[in-house]
């Protein structure tokens, strides 16, 4: 005859008790966790905030991290005070019977769909501001800052390097990128032979590089100093040594220096191809020679 075995289970008092021992415990837990987070480790949470789309994500990262960190500690909480609470012992070798409860099943469910469904309405409005939150934004971009005093800075991709031109200093181009502080930037970004990835990781700002095609990005300067350049799609070979660094610098300094790259680099500017958006390589390219539309050294025989 099979044996029945009885499992000892908590009456109705006891289980709310646990229930609001729980929830206390989690909420101070919680409470002290957020603001650690927001008022200690939230300030130097990446990518920092030099420019702001860089803050803007930043405080993206913030708002994300302030709504995940109490769901994981109640379940954390939850765990622990079961295993002290819940656990067997000599009086109960099987522990606790724990039935399920339709209202508590049915209290998570509501509050992680709603914060689910807040974080996609938030996340849906940081991207459109600032200006498409450093995102390239193609060719003819639907978010735009709300000056038109930009600083356009192109961004040329080519096996595996990263170059800039300049339109408003007679179209030079340089191997370094420096920027003024409290501008505005354009970035236009395109490619000369196969798909890179422009990625200024501490301006907020990622774009992709496509062969004959301008992806715009923008970003504001709030703070000097050095940021990375990396290209963020694999390009081939040396695609992880194609990277450089720029700095943010005091409007003062950068006029100098472009100023002076200008002057410096003046008849090598004459050479080049007249600025455009995009530049279609010619079968001499691979060198990193690129040509506008047409190939003015003729075709292949």
């Amino acid at each position: 005859m099979a044996k029945t075995m009885n499992f000892p289970t908590y009456s109705s008092e006891e289980g709310k008790k646990h229930a609001r021992n729980i929830v206390a415990i989690w909420f101070v837990v919680a409470v002290i966790a957020d603001l650690i987070v927001w008022f200690v480790y939230g300030p130097h949470m990446p990518p920092g905030t030099m420019t702001d789309q860089a803050r803007g994500a930043q405080f993206d990262i913030k708002v994300v991290s302030v709504m995940a960190v109490p769901v994981l500690l109640f379940l954390w909480t939850f765990g622990f005070y079961a295993v002290a609470k819940f656990r067997g012992g000599k009086d109960r070798a099987e522990g606790y019977y724990i039935k399920g409860n339709v209202k508590t099943q049915a209290a998570w469910y509501i509050i992680t769909a709603s914060l689910v469904l807040f974080l996609a309405g938030f996340g849906t409005y940081e991207l459109v501001l600032p200006a498409g939150a450093g995102g390239g934004e193609g060719p003819s971009p639907i978010w735009r800052p709300s000056t038109n005093k930009l600083l356009q800075v192109q961004v040329i991709a080519q096996q595996w390097r990263f170059t800039y031109r300049w339109p408003q200093f007679g179209g030079m181009e340089t191997t370094s990128i420096n920027l003024p502080i409290n501008t505005e930037i354009q970035f236009n970004v395109t490619s000369l032979d196969v798909i890179h990835d422009f990625w200024a990781y501490q301006l907020g700002v990622k774009a992709d590089a496509n062969p004959d095609s301008n992806n715009v990005a923008f970003a504001k300067t709030l703070e000097t100093g050095r940021f990375t350049v990396r290209c963020d799609e694999l390009c081939g070979i040396w695609h992880g040594a194609m990277f450089n660094y720029g700095h943010v610098v005091s409007q003062s300094q950068f006029l100098s220096w472009a100023q002076s790259m200008e002057a410096q680099n003046a008849s090598v500017t004459k050479l080049l191809p007249k600025y455009a958006t995009t530049y279609t390589p010619s079968y001499l390219g691979a060198g990193g020679g690129y040509y506008p539309a047409g190939d003015p050294n003729g075709t292949l025989n």
